[in-house]
């Protein structure tokens, strides 16, 4: 079980926004040496690492996270990032997000 107030960077969650709820859920493969593009989650988001390895950087370069299978990601909000899959095999994770109708799950930078 995973209960916490912060994101892997440590920062606060943010408040709920109103609005009618509205939960994606999505399944991701990244292939080996597969990098997701720098974005940011306008949203609350958890990911949960299957299969393979993932690690999340700031843009700026400033932290990582290592995302190793069966462990919880709770995603840095509002915070442009990115991630890649440094490992041999295809990462498989499942990424929950926790919004409101009419909000995008992830900007592109």
């Amino acid at each position: 079980m995973t209960r916490t107030t912060k994101s892997w960077d440590g920062k606060h969650l943010p408040d709920y926004p109103s609005g009618q709820p509205e939960i994606t859920v999505l399944r991701v493969i990244v292939p080996p040496q597969g990098q997701f593009p720098v974005h940011k989650h306008p949203v609350i988001t958890v990911a949960v690492l299957l299969k393979g390895e993932i690690t999340v950087y700031l843009e700026d370069g400033s932290q990582k996270m290592k995302l190793l299978p069966g462990k919880v990601d709770i995603e840095v909000v509002n915070t442009w990032h990115y991630g890649i899959n440094e490992g041999t095999e295809p990462a498989e994770v499942i990424v929950f997000y926790a919004g409101v109708k009419g909000t995008p799950v992830m900007i592109k930078k």
